[in-house]
């Protein structure tokens, strides 16, 4: 992390991060595209994805057991 060193000498420096500062391009989070924001919402997706999440978890609990 590195903050600003611009102060006299035998004064504080500053606690604020220079990535962190606004109106700055790292201050904004990233923001999705217009495909995975259309996969988020389509229930074709959601259904597939829960089934593949569902058997990940069965298969885990199946070796988990002796």
């Amino acid at each position: 992390m590195t903050t600003d060193t611009t102060t006299q000498p035998g004064t504080a420096l500053p606690t604020t991060p220079k990535n962190k500062e606004p109106y700055q391009q790292a201050y904004y989070p990233p923001v999705p595209t217009g495909f995975t924001r259309f996969m988020r919402g389509n229930l074709i997706w959601q259904f597939w994805r829960f089934i593949a999440i569902n058997i990940k978890m069965f298969k885990l609990m199946l070796s988990s057991h002796h």
